[in-house]
């Protein structure tokens, strides 16, 4: 993930994205506009508490356009916007709960911290959810990201330790629609630690890393919503390969059947296992 800010002075306190000037950025700098014609516009989108600066700092959710107003490239945010503000999707209230994993690598080296420098610790099993300075690397990180989060008024709803050691999961949601993207943010600048989606930064026997997408519409949350559970999944496995298209680079390391994962090429669904909420229950409550 490629992430860049600006900071600017403004002449009084603001409540709303809509009471915040447009911007712009040198796109010919981050890859994203020619030389010729390098001006990109930032449009504000959401605003959250700025806990690092605090008082009546904020920091700002933006995307990406061109003078013309069109979307650049790299503004995927653009095209969600249209889909969550279509009256049938709107009706629907969609709801997601996003967990994102990810690792935290040593900076010079680029190793995950808590590994011994070129070599390995010992085999996945005690780390997960662990407690200790032998099993668990990086908290103070994670617990610095957790406490940011919650000042600023993230709809971050908990964290723990993954299978991989160094690798770490926070849970954002439930919201509603586009706001569970525009609530996914991290620090990224905090003890000299980088911070990794890369859905496998170590080959061999170790755990990935993913963000797991739960969803539900008001229909399947209401009588008879597991039938329009089963019938989404459906239309879903339709379409398997171009939603593993839109899913990012590199998820072939990551999706090969092993280490808690499918076969990228090979859609499956089945009742929910003991980690989720049990089948029957979903049934019942449906």
């Amino acid at each position: 993930m490629d992430m860049r800010s600006k900071a600017r002075t403004l002449p009084g306190p603001v409540t709303d994205p809509s009471q915040l000037p447009k911007w712009n950025y040198d796109g010919s700098s981050t890859g994203q506009a020619p030389g010729e014609d390098s001006e990109v516009i930032l449009y504000p989108q959401a605003i959250f508490k700025d806990p690092f600066r605090r008082g009546n700092n904020i920091l700002v959710m933006c995307d990406a356009y061109t003078p013309a107003g069109e979307p650049i490239p790299t503004n995927k945010r653009h095209a969600a916007a249209k889909v969550f503000s279509n009256p049938d999707v709107a009706a629907e209230v969609p709801w997601y709960g996003i967990e994102q994993e990810y690792t935290l690598l040593q900076k010079d080296v680029k190793w995950p911290v808590g590994w011994p420098i070129g070599g390995y610790p010992g085999p996945q099993g005690p780390y997960y959810c662990g407690i200790g300075a032998d099993k668990s690397f990086g908290r103070d990180v994670v617990d610095s990201h957790y406490k940011a989060c919650l000042y600023a008024g993230i709809n971050i709803s908990g964290i723990n330790g993954e299978v991989m050691p160094g690798q770490w999961e926070f849970q954002v949601g439930p919201a509603v629609g586009i706001s569970a993207a525009d609530e996914i943010w991290r620090i990224t600048e905090i003890a000299g630690v980088v911070v990794s989606f890369d859905p496998k930064p170590i080959p061999g026997d170790w755990n990935g890393a993913g963000a797991h997408c739960n969803y539900s519409t008001k229909s399947m949350r209401e009588e008879g919503g597991y039938e329009i559970i089963k019938k989404a999944i459906d239309k879903l496995g339709l379409r398997h390969k171009e939603h593993i298209a839109a899913y990012g680079e590199g998820n072939e390391r990551r999706l090969t059947g092993h280490h808690e994962t499918a076969d990228i090429n090979t859609f499956l669904w089945r009742p929910p296992s003991s980690g989720i909420l049990d089948d029957h229950q979903i049934k019942k409550k449906s």
